[in-house]
């Protein structure tokens, strides 16, 4: 009875609420770290992965996958019954971010798209607890996905296309999925090629060699033809941001992201 009533009181339920958060910080590094990651299929691994963390994954991730707010605020306006697709849309958290950018309520119809059963049963939970009748979650490849209305107005991957060992056939059947014009964003850690094009950032061979051992142990592959690849299927002049961000943990380094928003060619009449 005491420890319960230090427990409830002002300093001890401080006190608790730090205790329990080192504990899930210690459990989640312990997760990401060391516990093995099994299976045959790519659908396999993924849920080997997340789904002893699928409950407190945003926490930590929150401080790890940076300039996913600001990627939606840079979305340009989108009209009213639009349609957005979130290819590798993990556990919803994109629509918090789409939503304090004011554009959530603009779609008609948004689809979740995940491999991952844990991880999309807490972006279930997101979505009916939040009321938003208009977002369905749906457990697709991101390379093969076809929404009902076949041509969308936006396609996301927010730090997915690191994940997705064929990441070219997610961004195709993204482009596919798009209307003439439509937008095609994305953020996520990645590595500069050796010899970058004009107006990319470059970045050392430490950068580029210990990154990509450091986050390749839990199948997330930085890549440093994402942007180019990305460019490539685009309508000239994309907006591309490189930036640093710090890891969790890790001090006197920094990993590097990009933010790119693109648009489908228009179709020529």
């Amino acid at each position: 009875d005491g420890f319960k009533k230090w427990r409830m009181g002002g300093c001890g339920r401080v006190l608790w609420q730090a205790v329990l958060w080192v504990l899930t910080e210690i459990r989640t590094l312990y997760l990401i770290c060391f516990s093995p990651i099994r299976g045959t299929t790519h659908k396999a691994r993924l849920e080997s992965f997340y789904k002893s963390q699928a409950s407190y994954y945003d926490a930590y991730r929150k401080r790890l996958l940076h300039g996913r707010q600001e990627l939606f605020n840079e979305l340009p306006a989108l009209d009213i019954g639009s349609v957005w697709v979130d290819l590798g849309a993990g556990t919803g958290s994109n629509l918090e971010y789409m939503n304090a950018a004011g554009q959530l309520s603009k779609f008609r119809k948004v689809y979740l798209v995940d491999l991952s059963p844990s991880l999309l049963a807490q972006a279930q939970k997101l979505v009916t607890s939040k009321g938003w009748q208009n977002v369905e979650v749906v457990e697709a490849d991101a390379t093969t996905f076809t929404p009902p209305e076949k041509k969308v107005d936006l396609v996301t991957f927010s730090y997915s296309l690191t994940m997705i060992p064929d990441w070219f056939s997610a961004i195709d059947n993204a482009v596919n999925m798009l209307k003439s014009g439509g937008m095609l964003a994305t953020v996520d850690f990645y590595i500069a090629r050796k010899y970058p094009a004009t107006g990319l950032k470059s970045h050392t061979w430490f950068t580029r060699t210990f990154w990509t051992l450091f986050f390749g142990s839990d199948n997330v592959n930085l890549n440093p033809d994402h942007i180019p690849y990305l460019s490539s299927k685009c309508a000239p002049r994309p907006t591309i941001r490189e930036g640093r961000a710090g890891v969790p943990y890790i001090p006197f380094v920094k990993v590097p992201f990009y933010r790119f928003i693109g648009h489908k060619p228009r179709a020529s009449t």
